[in-house]
């Protein structure tokens, strides 16, 4: 007897052949796909099932898959608004980050959890570079079990970079960060039903010394985990780890022979025709924060490039206060309307790409394509049901992929599956009283702002019809 069986739906594989089964199904045994194709077929073959869903109308796409994010930033929305970089760093978000407890933490990731779950994400990189204090991983890593996301926790870094507004209450040196790196690797690498992943994570190569970026590196072999780091996001970026490391950023990974596939690079928006080329040679995977870039005026990363390239590019939504939402359907919109304005070509990349980026491209830069990504016998059971009926905006969905991608929101994400279990039924996520949480949330992030003394909040922002 299955699990689960979804039948009577428009099945997008994302698979390698792209198969769209239209009256199709998946059936579901434990944490695993064991069978997708024809309904009546399927239907014939696995006559009795525990829990059968007839998703007639609707359309089933693989998990989304979200390869970068901050989740205690969650508790920061709206703080950082229309402000360059630097600013945002220096006003709030480290200024937040010297006070964070392990309750923010914890109840910043549910947060950024939940709105993930409700957008379709079903894997999803948290990148957690500041530590005022022990013990802020854990909660993180607790906030993904106890949602049952899919969760790669990146132990972040910082040491260097005072004269760039880094405050010394965020730094840790090399042996405390090596020690808790080895800590939550032999504790939580692999657990969870290989639910939960453990990668190391600096900051920037201009926030890490030479030393921190060489132990993180060698911890990366010694466990064969992966390793990401944000790249070029600005020119400041790239001019800061030249003062610190002597090479821009890029190029300071390629000297400390810091490359490989299982080197994700965040942002990548100022790379040069060299950085590329390198990349590629290595195959190095990036990272592509479209809103954030866009919310922080960064620039626009050579998504096209890379592609043209064959680089493995994944969507990132990044963390909340350079965003303002933790919302996939959002950015797959975002990700191809910016690259068609930009270049003034409405070719330059589809709806169907954006949708590979989501799933399994980012899955691929995750080192988990053999995984999830796609729905296909054999893979994780992560499984997202699309209701185009839940929305006007939806209706009529002539074709699936163009529907999610520029017609939809989160109010269409009916069903959520992650490791065969259903975690979000109806548009409501089970394993928690969101409602409740999130009046206490609403608190918790006021107290944080209120204890880093950040004024850019209720009566203390200004109205700013124009913005110096």
């Amino acid at each position: 007897m299955l699990d689960l069986l979804i039948k009577n739906a428009i099945i997008v594989t994302v698979n390698s052949k792209k198969d769209i089964f239209w009256g199709g199904a998946v059936a579901i045994q434990g944490d695993k796909i064991v069978d997708v194709g024809n309904s009546e077929e399927i239907c014939a073959k696995y006559p009795a099932a525990k829990d059968t869903v007839d998703a007639a109308g609707k359309v089933v796409f693989p998990g989304f898959v979200n390869t970068h994010t901050h989740l205690f930033q969650t508790l920061l929305k709206g703080l950082g608004d229309d402000v360059v970089l630097s600013r945002w760093c220096a006003a709030m978000t480290f200024p937040c980050s010297a006070y964070l407890t392990e309750e923010d933490c914890y109840s910043g990731a549910v947060l950024g959890c939940l709105e993930g779950l409700h957008s379709g994400i079903t894997t999803m990189l948290d990148y957690m570079y500041p530590h005022n204090r022990p013990g802020l991983s854990d909660p993180i890593i607790k906030a993904f079990n106890d949602l049952h996301l899919r969760g790669v926790y990146g132990r972040g870094s910082m040491n260097t970079g005072e004269q760039f507004g880094v405050p010394r209450a965020v730094m840790q040196d090399v042996d405390t960060v090596a020690a808790d790196c080895r800590r939550l690797l032999t504790r939580y690498h692999g657990s969870s039903n290989g639910r939960i992943r453990i990668w190391v994570a600096p900051a920037a190569a201009w926030s890490n010394s030479r030393e921190m970026l060489q132990c993180l590196w060698k911890l990366t072999r010694e466990f064969d985990t992966g390793f990401t780091i944000h790249i070029s996001e600005t020119p400041f970026d790239r001019e800061a780890s030249r003062q610190i490391h002597g090479l821009v950023d890029a190029e300071a990974l390629q000297e400390l022979g810091i490359v490989g596939p299982n080197v994700l690079l965040v942002h990548c928006v100022h790379l040069s025709d060299r950085d590329i080329r390198m990349i590629k040679h290595y195959d190095m995977k990036v990272s592509h924060n479209t809103v954030s870039n866009m919310y922080l005026s960064s620039g626009v990363a050579p998504v096209p490039r890379m592609l043209e390239s064959g680089i493995t590019v994944g969507l990132g939504v990044d963390g909340a206060a350079s965003n303002n939402s933790q919302d996939m359907i959002e950015l797959m919109k975002c990700t191809a309307l910016l690259h068609k304005a930009y270049t003034m070509d409405p070719t330059i990349i589809t709806a169907e790409k954006v949708l590979e980026m989501a799933t399994i491209d980012g899955a691929r830069a995750l080192g988990m394509d053999d995984e999830v990504g796609s729905l296909e016998v054999g893979k994780k059971a992560d499984v997202v049901i699309f209701n185009p009926n839940l929305a006007a905006k939806s209706i009529p969905m002539h074709n699936p992929v163009s529907t999610l991608v520029y017609s939809s929101s989160e109010a269409n994400v009916e069903t959520v599956v992650i490791d065969g279990e259903v975690v979000l039924r109806d548009g409501k996520v089970l394993l928690i009283d969101e409602p409740k949480f999130l009046t206490e949330a609403q608190q918790i992030a006021e107290d944080l702002a209120e204890r880093a003394g950040v004024e850019n909040r209720r009566q203390g922002h200004p109205w700013r019809s124009i913005a110096f």
